[in-house]
């Protein structure tokens, strides 16, 4: 197995995240820390991808809600400063990346998930004269599987989907 190693560009990798609220409108906000590498066999289409989210980073546009987002109430980011993906399961279709499967870590607890793919392709960028390997993916998750239930009595959802956009320079 070759693999090739690959660091995420920060201007081009981006996690966000979308929930209803009241059952009404939908509510959306990203993390503006994120790091994470990528480790790929573009030959036997295997690989691994580790991402860390700061989870103090939230950002609503709407900083009381920030903070409410970052109490212990949700993200608990005082104790809980990251939230980490971890995927091992490159799945193809054809020559196609269709999903990763891995494990995320918040607020304490790892639980499976799958992060279906969209769109992805590596191609060699002239701006930087590097190989670069990105796309984006998205899952729909219940955040109760992590501990976190705050208003689910009173209508706020289980169900939160996730967006990860995601770019990696490949690295020497």
């Amino acid at each position: 197995m070759s693999l090739e190693r690959y660091q995420t560009d920060p201007g081009h990798t981006f996690v966000t995240f979308e929930v209803k609220h009241a059952l009404t409108s939908t509510v959306r906000g990203r993390f503006d820390e994120v790091q994470g590498s990528i480790e790929l066999d573009a030959a036997t289409h295997r690989g691994r991808a580790d991402v860390t989210i700061d989870t103090g980073s939230i950002s609503t546009g709407t900083p009381k809600f920030d903070a409410h987002l970052r109490s212990d109430a949700f993200f608990d980011a005082e104790h809980h400063p990251q939230a980490r993906f971890v995927g091992t399961g490159f799945r193809y279709e054809g020559d196609k990346l269709a999903a990763l499967d891995g494990e995320l870590t918040l607020l304490g607890r790892t639980h499976p998930v799958t992060l279906r793919s969209t769109s992805f392709n590596c191609y060699h960028s002239a701006h930087l004269n590097q190989d670069v390997c990105g796309g984006d993916f998205e899952a729909t998750i219940l955040r109760s599987q992590w501990g976190m239930t705050w208003g689910l009595e009173i209508g706020i959802p289980d169900s939160v989907k996730l967006l990860i956009e995601i770019e990696a320079i490949k690295q020497a």
